[in-house]
């Protein structure tokens, strides 16, 4: 997906902090947060993606520390589907 289709789906959806299924091309799909950082209009240009895993987010939830994301290329994404809770 192009920078601006993921833009959009966030914008579409407003997922502050509603969890994502996301498909990748390569790799298994995963449930995760996006995260608005410092840094996200730098790695947004560049299509890159600050995401918290399902696995990790109890973590960040309690402690707030961005080191429990990771960076993911928007290339590689093939689909997005907000999870309901």
């Amino acid at each position: 997906m192009t920078s601006e289709e993921i833009q959009a789906f966030n914008a579409k959806k407003n997922i502050k902090n509603d969890l994502v299924q996301i498909s990748f091309r390569s790799r298994p799909s995963l449930k995760g947060l996006f995260l608005n950082t410092k840094d996200s209009e730098e790695l947004q240009r560049k299509n890159l993606w600050r995401i918290v895993s399902e696995l990790h987010l109890p973590s960040y939830m309690e402690s707030g520390d961005e080191n429990f994301s990771r960076i993911f290329n928007g290339v590689d994404i093939t689909r997005m589907e907000v999870i309901k809770p």
